[in-house]
């Protein structure tokens, strides 16, 4: 059986690596930094689940999440989004976030959020 596929987009490398090390165990992790790069990256690997940052320079993670939502190949790929934004949460949530993860957060919380988002697909 082939390991669930999970995109992790974050301007910051030191969350990325924390997240790999989290994941890399049980999951196909790709990280991207530039979130220009996010759609090219979605349609070559077809992630199972995305983890995108709300805050990042060039592309906005509410405004990634917005036209992931309005693409019909894409709209059904699980979004978590994390940030340490005191508004992110409803900002996320209105843009069409499945989850929400403020930071800093418990890697146990991580992980079954994980969990839950790759349920719904």
């Amino acid at each position: 059986m082939f390991a669930k596929k999970i995109l992790i987009c974050d301007d910051n490398e030191g969350i990325l690596d924390m997240l790999t090390l989290v994941l890399e165990d049980d999951f196909n992790v790709i990280t991207e930094q530039d979130s220009l790069n996010i759609y090219t990256l979605i349609e070559k690997e077809k992630p199972d689940l995305i983890v995108l940052d709300l805050w990042m320079p060039a592309l906005s993670g509410d405004l990634i999440l917005k036209n992931l939502k309005k693409n019909p190949d894409f709209a059904g790929i699980p979004v978590l989004v994390i940030s340490a934004s005191a508004d992110g949460r409803n900002i996320s949530l209105d843009a069409g976030a499945d989850d929400y993860l403020e930071k800093p957060f418990d890697v146990d919380v991580f992980q079954e959020t994980i969990t839950r988002g790759l349920a719904l697909r």
